[in-house]
């Protein structure tokens, strides 16, 4: 996962701002539709509306659409690696953790990638400042869990692995585009990427779940709406938006940006609280990141660096 380095616009910061917002609201929105709709059933609208809107994208602007079905075969099984495995452990998981450490958790991803990469890319090694990186990160991790709970097996610990699990999947799904979908377009390759999770996801939720029902509150189709139109479909878009003005580099910050915004939101919103600890760990997660993109090392050429 090379990180290319520039210097951040104002226009990028404020976009950069919003995608944050966007996804640390994800969420709790996504807490607050679980109170009435199964997990696997909540990914379905993630993936399904999205899926929906960003090929009105495709359409809209005429992009070419792939035919191989090597191609197609592609977009099913980085659905599974991004979305579905993902987006299924974490929803299971916030049944039974707040959406604030959900989303601290979450920022593993990076530290995942880091060490995924290196498995499968040659020039992706771990240097001694990536691997001081993802020491801290795991630091921050077991800190965030607690030891006592790594001791033993409830729902909660279960539910915290279940998350963590997640973010490893989204790192394999990044090494999997980066070997297949490479060449095709950004918004074309979240489309079709959608279109597999959303194949995969309808059986798997009639199998546990059930025919899904269209009579649910107002207040569980608002978060629908929120995390798979404004938190999925628009926030792919602009993701690539802030991806090209800013560089991956910068990019990353978003990580450490989304655990206040989900935080605030939570405890404002849904009274959830976080033990001590969980704020020690994000610190300690947060500095990891920051090692290993570079940002503590100075006088060392910003314009290209590898994480």
């Amino acid at each position: 996962m090379s990180m290319q380095q520039k210097s951040v616009s104002s226009r990028a910061w404020a976009e950069l701002s919003l995608l944050a917002l966007l996804w640390g609201g994800s969420f709790l929105s996504i807490r607050i539709a679980l109170d009435e709709i199964g997990p696997l059933t909540a990914v379905l609208h993630r993936t399904g509306w999205a899926m929906i809107l960003l090929w009105g994208v495709v359409r809209w602007h005429r992009l070419p659409v792939p035919r191989a079905a090597s191609t197609w075969g592609a977009f099913l099984v980085m659905g599974c690696l991004n979305n579905v495995i993902p987006f299924g452990l974490m929803a299971w998981g916030q049944l039974h953790i707040s959406s604030g450490l959900t989303s601290i958790f979450n920022a593993t991803t990076a530290i995942f990638g880091v060490l995924v990469a290196a498995i499968f890319f040659a020039d992706e090694r771990l240097s001694p400042r990536k691997l001081a990186g993802v020491a801290l990160g795991f630091a921050g991790v077991v800190t965030a869990i607690g030891i006592e709970n790594l001791s033993q097996l409830n729902l909660r610990s279960l539910a915290q692995l279940a998350v963590l699990g997640g973010t490893l999947f989204y790192a394999l799904g990044g090494v999997w585009a980066r070997k297949y979908l490479g060449g095709l377009h950004p918004v074309v390759a979240a489309a079709g990427m959608l279109t597999g999770s959303t194949l995969v996801m309808i059986p798997l939720v009639l199998h546990f779940e059930g025919v899904p029902t269209l009579a649910l509150d107002l207040s569980t189709w608002l978060a629908i709406g929120y995390f798979a139109v404004a938190a999925t479909a628009f926030a792919y878009l602009l993701y690539y938006r802030v991806l090209a003005m800013a560089g991956s580099g910068n990019l990353m910050l978003v990580t450490l940006m989304l655990p206040p915004v989900a935080i605030t939101l939570g405890t404002l919103l849904r009274d959830e609280t976080l033990a001590p600890q969980a704020y020690v760990g994000f610190g300690l997660l947060a500095l990891g990141l920051v090692v290993l993109d570079g940002r503590l090392l100075p006088g060392r050429s910003r314009k290209r660096r590898s994480v």
